[in-house]
């Protein structure tokens, strides 16, 4: 008498591949390919001097993103960022330079009204951006892009497309340049704001309402998340972060400038969807949107450092984010076959 012994079925590698891609995403993979291919190109690439700048540099994309990324939580995105980034800039540097001529005496508060004014405006924007989409469900395309037209137009009209100057220089020695425990500034203020959006996104209700209106907006609402309110909040979010980067870029630059963050948007997204932020809503880290600002802009940095043309960095950053958006449908097919 014959005796059959049945044996489980070995768990198909692929499927450990697909969980492992679900898991990590394609920015691990990305990340080691920049390295290795920019380190080839060019010598200085990994020296510690270049890196530490790419890490200072990164830090107006990083903040940007934060806010990018709570908008793409909840469904929609914003095209706006850039435009935030301009209107805040010029009306940062317009008043800031006449707080500095009213008040000589006063440069500390002339600089921190300033700040507060480029800030208030550049939120404005934002709350039209969630008034519009929330309130009246006007597509975030369509209300982001018009509200981008209107800022840009009010930042031309503010300064006739030229410069604006005049800040005390304090702003820009302690803000933009200056540095504590040897770590430039803007790097702590970029630091606090990961850590609350950390916070917010993960440990508070508001932050997980996030998710659930970008996984299933009419369960949130069945659920009593009121998301007329999520939708609002996180457009003023993405706009009040812009508005600090903008602050932090008008330091660097030492002077208001109106055409600052064109490719804000394009990036800003990349950057997002690169970590693993899905363009559906509901899935994103905090921690991995800031290796996607990394990685742009140590891509870029690469491409400087190997003499590569403007105009082709630009079809570069194009076609990272094309491949950011397949891998990201990719992704979500990997999720369902899973389930299954």
């Amino acid at each position: 008498m014959s005796i059959t012994v049945a044996t489980s079925p070995l768990k198909p590698s692929g499927q450990s591949l697909k969980r492992l891609f679900v898991q990590v995403g394609v920015l691990p993979i990305l990340l080691v390919l920049a390295l290795i291919v920019f380190s080839l190109m060019s010598d200085n690439f990994l020296t510690v001097r270049n890196l530490t700048n790419v890490v200072r540099q990164s830090v107006f994309l990083a903040i940007v993103s934060l806010g990018q990324m709570m908008v793409l939580l909840t469904g929609g995105f914003d095209l706006s960022v850039g435009t935030v980034l301009a209107l805040t800039s010029v009306t940062t540097a317009l008043s800031m330079s006449a707080f500095a001529v009213a008040m000589p005496d006063m440069l500390p508060l002339a600089i921190v009204l300033g700040c507060c004014v480029g800030v208030t405006c550049g939120s404005l924007l934002g709350l039209l951006n969630g008034v519009g989409v929330a309130f009246f469900g006007v597509s975030p395309f369509i209300m982001t892009l018009g509200v981008s037209s209107i800022g840009f137009g009010v930042a031309l009209y503010l300064t006739g497309g030229t410069p604006v100057y005049g800040m005390p220089p304090d702003f820009g020695e302690i803000i933009g340049f200056g540095s504590f425990l040897q770590i430039p500034f803007p790097i702590w203020v970029a630091a606090a704001l990961i850590f609350g959006s950390y916070v917010l996104v993960n440990w508070t209700r508001t932050g997980r309402s996030f998710y659930a209106v970008g996984g299933n907006i009419r369960a949130a609402l069945l659920s009593g998340i009121n998301t007329r309110a999520s939708l609002l909040t996180v457009y003023v979010i993405s706009a009040f972060l812009t508005g600090i980067a903008g602050v932090l870029m008008t330091a660097r630059l030492d002077s208001g400038e109106a055409n600052v963050g064109s490719s804000m948007p394009l990036e800003s997204i990349a950057a997002c969807v690169i970590a693993g932020v899905s363009l559906r809503g509901g899935i994103g880290r905090v921690e991995n949107v800031i290796l996607g600002a990394l990685f742009i802009n140590l891509v870029q940095n690469g491409m400087n450092l190997a003499r590569i043309d403007s105009y082709l960095q630009t079809v570069v950053i194009g076609m990272i984010l094309i491949a950011a958006v397949i891998s990201d449908q990719i992704r979500l097919r990997y999720v369902a076959d899973l389930r299954d």
